[in-house]
């Protein structure tokens, strides 16, 4: 690190459970975030913030004035650019070092594949299921963990999937494909804008305390917050040994 890099990062340098070491592995780290809107401007900006050295944001879709009451890393002056480009913009108003890719396709398919593949990490911030499943199938595919975050109305959840531990399950383990689910969209149930930066703030955290190997990891357990009583809790996740996406992988 350079002397611009030492002072800009010093916070995190003289926690003792990061310190050079960690912020170096930050440094370096490559990291996928799936979905720039409500979950994915708080992850994009705290990651941006922190020095994670390359961030890949895969966003097809456009700023719209909507989205601006929760979506901050959004400006009124950028409405109708894509929200990946829109969120490498803020990342490069407060961090330039960052190296931000973004694409502006949906990620599905052979891209997602290949995205997935590339990181060190992947951060789930969409909003539909379908997406999530196949986002957790590559996940599955390549060992990489995968941090999910979901927030509707006023209420929020968060947990960490890693398909490298032999112990945790997949997305797939708690929510089954098989098993049809009401979507609820923010665009007719509404979703109360400090959530998304809660659940997205936390999804940030479980990031760079995986890239670091702080603490102890969501990993098994799902955090859910009840906004209006901000009411946290927590439950344990079982592997299913017979899931269709991971249950043959550590056999």
């Amino acid at each position: 690190m350079n002397d611009d890099q030492l002072l800009r990062y010093s916070r995190h340098i003289l926690l003792d459970d990061i310190g050079i070491e960690g912020q170096d592995k930050l440094l370096k780290a490559h990291v996928l975030i799936v979905g720039a809107g409500g979950l994915g401007s708080p992850v994009a900006l705290y990651l941006g913030s922190a020095g994670v050295g390359h961030i890949t944001i895969a966003d097809h879709d456009r700023v719209e004035a909507t989205n601006l009451q929760r979506q901050v890393a959004h400006t009124l002056g950028r409405i109708g650019e894509f929200k990946a480009e829109s969120a490498r913009q803020a990342i490069a108003a407060i961090n330039p070092d960052v190296t931000v890719t973004p694409v502006t396709q949906r990620a599905e398919g052979a891209l997602l594949d290949e995205l997935v593949a590339k990181a060190d990490l992947v951060l789930d911030c969409t909003d539909n299921f379908a997406t999530r499943h196949a986002i957790n199938r590559a996940c599955v595919k390549h060992r990489k963990p995968l941090v999910s975050g979901a927030a509707i109305r006023f209420d929020g959840q968060v947990a960490v999937f890693d398909a490298g531990d032999a112990q945790s399950p997949c997305y797939a383990c708690v929510f089954p494909e098989s098993e049809l689910m009401e979507e609820a969209l923010c665009a007719t149930m509404g979703v109360f804008a400090p959530l998304v930066g809660i659940i997205g703030s936390t999804q940030a955290a479980e990031a760079l305390k995986l890239i670091c190997g702080v603490g102890e990891a969501l990993t098994g357990r799902l955090l859910m917050l009840e906004g209006r009583r901000m009411e946290w809790s927590e439950m344990k996740l079982a592997r299913n040994t017979t899931c269709a996406v991971c249950g043959g992988i550590h056999r």
